[in-house]
């Protein structure tokens, strides 16, 4: 026991461990793919992230918008030494008025799509200095008057908390020779799908080693979700081999996953399969109407395409005759006493209606004897009936009559029915009776509807599997007690 048990527990503990490893290379796949999108997020909070992450993505500072913050810190470095009133100073504020149009002309957001970021910029400085101009707004910040007037350590320390971040937040990304971004992920994930080859070309040759009858194809196959750990592009997909080996290596239950998948699945398959079937069926019905198939079965012709019998039998007649036996004999017997108390309700009520009768009944014992005579009456009445269907049923004469007056009867009626204004009429009741059928029964069977009827049988499936070991359980409970 112990021997099977332990290289299943080994087995158990590798497809955790590449289960793990899998979980980690679509971790770095996804952080990959979102970096470019999340990188104003690490430079605020994680800016080491980026420091590592950025040459990997070819990412540099830019350079217009670099020079444009060294600028300021070199007015806020000669601001320190010789003041803000100083020739020195105001040369500095000319060449960030300068540079701020540049900046503003030229949009150097625009190459990686940070044109919103610009914008933003501008409508803060708008807001700060009160213009419709983003230049002439940029023009006065960086003046002497409003920098002395507003407070320099207030309106820099604006800058910096406002300003200077977006406009650092730019920056410039490589091209390559093929007209991409550049981008060494591919180093990164290499030893990833290096592992992940190596593993599916062992778990193939164990495959076709087990069924040494199927091809390298079929052996594949057994494994197909592990190839997409293996190509380079559209590397979102290792999604699928993730969750297939968590849940593999039991560290992902995924059961109540498929169960739901199954049922949609079935669901709409089974509504779809439903109506096709039905609208079929009745589509076939009204073309026959319409070829007069039903014009031949009523004047009972041959048809282009005859009736097959396959025991010449006319299966309409034995089942008459099989029912009108169960009746007779099975049914009438255990109902006689209620036809007889209707029958005797009836003969009561018909002799209260009598006048003559009602005067009667001030003599002593005439209410017993009505009593008595309705019990007799009744009780003959529904033996005669019964006694006369008997006989009629097993007298052959009376059998005879009976089936001459039911094929008169067929007869007659199938006559009157072949009339052509009769059948058209019929026809076309027939056809429009199906065609509303289509329209308002077919098209209600709904996905609600199918879900419960999937929903029931898999509680029956729950039902059939549990009972067993509920009956297992309680057998070895009352052998221990």
């Amino acid at each position: 026991m112990v021997n099977q048990t332990l290289p299943k527990q080994k087995n158990l503990w590798f497809e955790r461990l590449m289960a793990l490893l899998a979980t980690v290379n679509l971790g770095l796949v996804m952080f990959d793919l979102t970096y470019v999108q999340w990188r104003d997020f690490y430079l605020r909070r994680l800016p080491k992230v980026t420091q590592i992450y950025d040459p990997i993505k070819g990412i540099a500072a830019h350079r217009e918008t670099q020079s444009y913050l060294q600028a300021v810190d070199a007015l806020k470095e000669q601001v320190s030494q010789t003041g803000l009133t100083s020739p020195q100073a105001k040369a500095k504020l000319d060449e960030l008025s300068r540079l701020s149009v540049e900046m503003i002309d030229s949009n150097p957001f625009a190459g990686v799509g940070k044109s919103g970021t610009l914008e933003k910029i501008k409508n803060r400085m708008r807001d700060r200095i009160g213009k419709d101009s983003a230049k002439q707004s940029f023009t006065t910040f960086w003046s002497q008057a409003y920098l002395s007037e507003k407070g320099w350590n207030q309106e820099f320390t604006f800058f910096n908390q406002k300003i200077s971040p977006l406009i650092g937040s730019n920056y410039y990304r490589q091209i390559g020779e093929n007209s991409e971004y550049f981008d060494d992920f591919w180093l990164i994930d290499l030893p990833f799908i290096t592992i992940f080859a190596i593993e599916f070309l062992a778990r193939i040759f164990y495959i076709k080693r087990r069924h040494p009858g199927s091809g390298w194809l079929n052996a594949i196959s057994y494994r197909w979700y592990d190839l997409f750990l293996l190509i380079p592009f559209c590397r979102w997909l290792r999604v699928i081999p993730v969750v297939v080996r968590l849940d593999q290596a039991k560290l992902l239950n995924l059961q109540p996953l498929q169960h739901q998948i199954n049922q949609t699945v079935v669901a709409n398959f089974a509504e779809e399969l439903t109506e096709i079937v039905v609208v079929r069926v009745i589509n076939q019905i009204q073309i026959s109407i319409k070829q007069g198939d039903f014009t031949r079965w009523i004047s009972q012709q041959e048809n282009v395409r005859p009736y097959v019998d396959i025991n010449n039998v006319n299966e309409i007649e034995a089942i008459s005759s099989l029912l009108v036996q169960t009746v007779v004999y099975q049914v009438l017997p255990k109902i006689q006493p209620d036809l007889a108390a209707i029958l005797r309700h009836n003969i009561d009520t018909v002799l209260n209606q009598v006048p003559m009768y009602r005067n009667l009944q001030a003599f002593p014992g005439i209410g017993q004897a009505q009593t008595q005579l309705s019990e007799q009456l009744a009780t003959q009445i529904t033996t005669s009936l019964y006694g006369a269907l008997v006989s009629a049923i097993q007298d052959p004469e009376g059998a005879k009559l009976t089936t001459q007056l039911v094929q008169s009867f067929t007869n007659a009626l199938s006559t009157e029915v072949q009339q052509k204004k009769v059948i058209a009429e019929i026809q076309s009741l027939l056809f429009d009776f199906l065609e509303e059928v289509k329209l308002n029964y077919v098209q209600r069977l709904s996905q609600e509807d199918i879900e419960t009827i999937v929903e029931q049988t898999r509680q029956l499936r729950t039902q059939a599997y549990i009972q067993p070991i509920v009956e297992q359980s309680s057998a070895i409970v009352e052998k221990k007690l």
